[in-house]
């Protein structure tokens, strides 16, 4: 379900404590503000009234995974308001408000009633997230769990999610450094004005590139809410001790349906006499794409879609297990071609077929055969699939091809 943005702008602002002190003509004193550490009276009546379970930072923090939609383990819900959910949000949660759940809550229209399910909102005193999740229970969702403690505890110890109009007011403003965590090929094809490149594979060699001030705004994206290559960065950020560290996990897909800039020149003009078209490279049967080592992508979509994938393709989805789990290419096979060797790698490609290697949006397939290809190995039967390819567990998949490279 494709939900608009609510508000052109978003207003973060920070919170302000005050408190009552006794009178004193000279020197006035403001006592410390207490921090709650459990859940008021009147949320814990919401959460015995739902019979929920609370869980804590720690179990959370497991349950998103890689911080991917894909590679969470569980589903998170966020029950404050659209501008807040935008303004900073768990990574990998979606946003049902409590005022608005019939709006929202069509985004679960796929979701397996047993699916694990985390809600939370703004905090111990924050009546939301019980609220949600105890409709989510009347719906006949089975695995509801609160994460009562909520985004300001989560803010306090990882980094947040933030939306486009977060990540543009930061651009307009010149107020963050961007990271483009794609494959180098993809940030020169076209990247948001401005971000500089650093992919996870290159990240050891490029990371004189950050900032000395540790106390400087980040913001990592990628290839959109399946890539998990911006969390890559993020968490290695946080490792390294900065301290204002954001995922645009919408990344460059998000930015360029906001119609916002990018580095994206103009389209080049045709020329005067076209040449006459070239045959279709074939390999084994097997239409190659235009960019070197591709498979051509609306071939191959095709005969995805229509269940005609040839006997003589190997399908290889290099993801993690857990996100090769949620759903996949039906017939594909998972091998997680970031913690292998290439020669490791090339020994788990089947033999005697084209092995054709895909992911969630293309840069790990791309990467996984320039791992092969740079260790001089034998590429001439394997192939990838530059696409954004989003499946569920019945191997029923969206896919958009990616424009060519060149």
């Amino acid at each position: 379900m494709k939900l608009r943005t609510l508000g052109a702008s978003i207003v973060v602002a920070g919170l302000l404590l005050s408190g009552c002190a006794e009178s004193q003509p000279t020197t006035p004193v403001t006592p410390a503000v207490a921090t709650l550490s459990a859940p008021t009276p009147h949320v814990k009546g919401l959460i015995e009234k739902f019979k929920l379970q609370d869980v804590d930072y720690a179990y959370t923090k497991a349950a998103i995974g890689n911080g991917t939609r894909g590679g969470a383990k569980a589903l998170l819900i966020d029950a404050r308001p659209n501008p807040k959910y935008l303004s900073g949000t768990i990574p990998s949660s979606l946003n049902i408000p409590d005022t608005q759940i019939d709006k929202y809550i069509g985004q679960l229209d796929k979701t397996p009633k047993d699916k694990e399910i985390i809600v939370y909102c703004g905090g111990w005193d924050c009546e939301k997230s019980p609220i949600v999740a105890g409709h989510l229970k009347s719906k006949g969702f089975t695995n509801v769990k609160l994460y009562q403690a909520g985004e300001p505890e989560w803010a306090t110890k990882n980094y947040l999610e933030v939306g486009t109009p977060v990540v543009e007011g930061a651009f307009k403003k010149n107020g963050a450094l961007l990271i483009d965590a794609r494959p180098y090929a993809k940030t020169l094809q076209e990247s948001i004005p401005g971000a500089i490149y650093m992919n996870d594979e290159d990240m050891p060699k490029l990371m004189g590139r950050f900032p000395v001030d540790k106390n400087t705004p980040i913001i990592t994206f990628c290839a959109g809410y399946e890539c998990h290559k911006s969390h890559v960065i993020a968490n290695k950020l946080l490792e390294l001790g900065y301290k204002k560290v954001t995922v645009y996990a919408g990344g460059l897909p998000a930015w360029k349906e906001a119609k916002l800039q990018t580095t994206a020149g103009a389209k080049k003009e045709a020329a005067p006499a076209a040449a006459a078209p070239k045959a279709a490279a074939m390999v084994d049967g097997v239409k190659a794409g235009a960019d070197e080592g591709t498979v051509d992508g609306e071939w191959y979509k095709a005969h995805i879609v229509a269940g005609t994938v040839p006997a003589n393709i190997a399908i290889i989805d290099v993801r993690s297990p857990a996100e090769y789990a949620n759903g996949h290419i039906k017939g594909a096979i998972n091998v997680e071609a970031g913690k292998m060797s290439a020669a490791d790698f090339a020994a788990k490609l089947p033999k005697g077929k084209v092995s054709i290697i895909n992911c969630a949006t293309g840069g790990r397939a791309m990467e996984a055969h320039m791992k092969l290809k740079d260790a001089k190995l034998d590429v001439s039967k394997v192939m990838y699939f530059d696409a954004n390819i989003k499946c569920d567990a019945a191997s029923k998949c969206e896919i958009k091809v990616n424009e060519p490279l060149g």
